[in-house]
């Protein structure tokens, strides 16, 4: 079975990285102005590479080649900068030499201000042009960031100063770049975080519900204890790459307050960053946060902070003493860099404010509109649909009896097809309404389901134009009829393998497969013992009528046998398939 990547919709961690050392398109125009990576790793203080010019004078006008090189790097972002002002805005703009390794970056809004990699391929030399503008200071400075790896950078190493030829010498003493703020310092955790003051004085997030991290190592937790005007966050669960958790006005991954735990060797880094759309979170300074602190212990990461309840002049930071979403998630880390959710988030049911009365609340990995969708598409094309199917196929002459003016099994069948294509509408709708329009991270499982959406649609249209029964085109509706309803049996059954895959309904593995698997096989078996014993049965009538034997007395005998046997194979075959039903949504009514 097909196993999707996707997301969600919701709190998605993806693997590109906003940085200058992960981004393999070297799209980093948001480090324009620091020409800081935002990786939460310190700057390298001793720089390898070098930038030299092609000529010390220029005019404007000037086209000067500048060379970065050095030892094998990944990414950089090159500028030139007022040897005066290096804190202003970059100074003239780049020409390409070789478009394969380098790309030119719109700055302050101006194309080619600034020059980046385009991929991250090793390279040793890149080579660009600068273009001296007309209103270009006296004397112009090269900047530049080089990336190792994701952990291994250094930031605005100074390059050459060039002149214009009637300028006076450039003697000001150069501007030392600052620093990167000091780190907060951290310290390690000595025991497990505990759940025994959750709804008195801690609000508490768990899952399962009610679990306790001192005793249960598959315990997600996270809890937020006030303390005057701040709070002390504490988050535990079993991870190797990361734990993280968000505040949100919605259910939706966006303009997010977020903070991770983030595993790196034997070590973790606490990371607060934001959310800006459905892509990997924007790292920030950790300035805001006090009494970092972590501990890792048989697989479990733990990690604790303190943040003031209030942070004005903070950019990115929520007030806590407001209600929102929380959403708790957790993935792969590798050296540091953090890749997509593992599963989806845990989100709570409703807003909270969590320096309020201290609660226990719970939440749910899968929303109740995919649930609902999940659930009713199952009934419709694993139940009824399969049972009326069979209805169909083998009890015509079982229940011939008129019924309302129609055979009893041709109402049934009727009614059964019917249910399915009005539950398949209905479940139709749910994903576009929660999603707000079309899923581009769901892969094929959209795709089919509108292929089985449109057969569903047109089976009961085109049973309303069946021809009479001796009627010659009764033969092609038989045909067209059995084949567009196959066809959307096997692409339903295709469409729910690949959604059960899917982080919106996050059902358990891998006894999820099983039961899927079990539930086909448990039909198709049904079929085929059906199909066998009627194909016996004609044999058996066909041999008394050879024989002029009782014809008419066996006949009877052998075709109320073979009722007899239908109706208990049917009997165990609705029993089989209410229990996969029962467990299926059983599964869904626990996410």
């Amino acid at each position: 079975m097909a196993v999707l990547g996707l997301t969600l919709g919701t709190f998605i961690l993806v693997l590109h990285i906003t940085s200058v050392a992960n981004y393999p398109s070297g799209k980093v125009g948001r480090s324009c102005h620091g020409m800081v990576p935002e990786h939460g790793h310190t700057t390298h203080p001793d720089p390898v590479h070098n930038v030299s010019v092609s000529q010390m004078t220029f005019r404007p006008g000037d086209q000067i080649e500048v060379t970065l090189s050095g030892q094998p790097f990944r990414g950089f972002l090159l500028e030139a900068r007022d040897a005066e002002d290096l804190s202003g805005p970059p100074v003239g703009s780049f020409t390409l030499i070789d478009s394969q390794v380098s790309q030119l970056l719109t700055c302050e809004d101006v194309q080619g201000y600034a020059v980046s990699h385009t991929s991250p391929s090793k390279k040793t030399k890149v080579k660009v042009y600068w273009n001296a503008p007309s209103n270009a200071p006296n004397h112009v400075k090269f900047l530049v960031t080089v990336v190792e790896k994701y952990k291994i950078y250094w930031v605005k190493i100074p390059g050459p100063i060039i002149s214009q030829p009637n300028a006076l010498p450039f003697t000001t003493p150069e501007a030392t770049i600052a620093p990167l703020s000091t780190l907060p310092p951290v310290s390690y955790l000595t025991k497990s975080f505990s759940a025994s003051d959750c709804g008195n004085k801690k609000f508490c997030i768990r899952s399962p519900v009610n679990c306790d991290p001192e005793k249960e190592h598959a315990c997600f937790f996270l809890s937020f204890t006030r303390d005057d005007q701040s709070v002390v966050v504490e988050m535990s669960g079993p991870s190797n790459g990361y734990l993280s958790f968000a505040f949100s006005h919605d259910r939706w991954m966006g303009d997010d307050d977020a903070y991770l735990c983030i595993r790196e060797d034997q070590t973790v880094h606490i990371q607060p960053s934001h959310l800006t759309g459905r892509s990997h979170p924007v790292m920030d300074s950790r300035g805001a946060l006090v009494d970092l602190a972590w501990r890792l212990v048989d697989g479990v990461m733990q990690c604790s902070f303190r943040r003031n309840i209030t942070l004005p002049g903070v950019k990115n930071r929520f007030d806590l003493n407001t209600s929102y979403y929380i959403f708790l998630a957790d993935g792969a880390a590798d050296d540091g860099r953090i890749y997509k959710h593992s599963q989806q988030p845990l989100i709570t049911y409703e807003k909270h404010n969590v320096t309020d009365y201290p609660k226990n609340v719970g939440g749910s990995r899968s929303l109740f509109l995919l649930k609902a969708h999940g659930a009713l598409m199952f009934v419709a094309w694993m139940t009824t649909v399969s049972i009326g199917v069979l209805v169909a196929r083998f009890f015509k002459s079982v229940w011939s009896k008129a019924f309302f003016g129609q055979a009893a099994w041709f109402q049934a069948h009727r009614m059964l097809m019917v249910t399915t294509t009005a539950l398949t509408c209905i479940a139709f709708v749910l994903p576009f309404v929660y999603r707000r329009g079309w899923s581009w991270y769901a892969g094929y499982h959209p795709y089919l389901g509108c292929i089985v959406m449109i057969l569903a649609v047109l089976q009961p249209l085109s049973a309303a134009f069946r021809p009479p029964l001796h009627d010659p085109r009764r033969q092609i509706f038989n045909w067209t009829h059995w084949s567009m309803g196959t066809a959307a049996r096997i692409i339903a059954v295709a469409a729910m393998f690949l959604g059960m895959d899917l982080p919106g309904l996050d059902l358990p593995s891998p006894w999820k497969t099983y039961a899927m698997i079990g539930f086909v096989a448990w039909h198709v078996g049904t079929d085929v013992v059906l199909e066998i014993h009627a194909y016996r049965l004609s044999r058996k009538v066909e041999i008394l009528d050879d024989a002029r034997i009782q014809i008419l007395q066996s006949f009877t005998a052998a075709e109320a046998e073979g009722h007899a046997f239908k109706k208990v194979v049917f009997a165990v075959y609705i029993c089989g398939n209410v229990t996969f039903l029962i467990i299926f949504l059983s599964a869904i009514n626990q996410l």
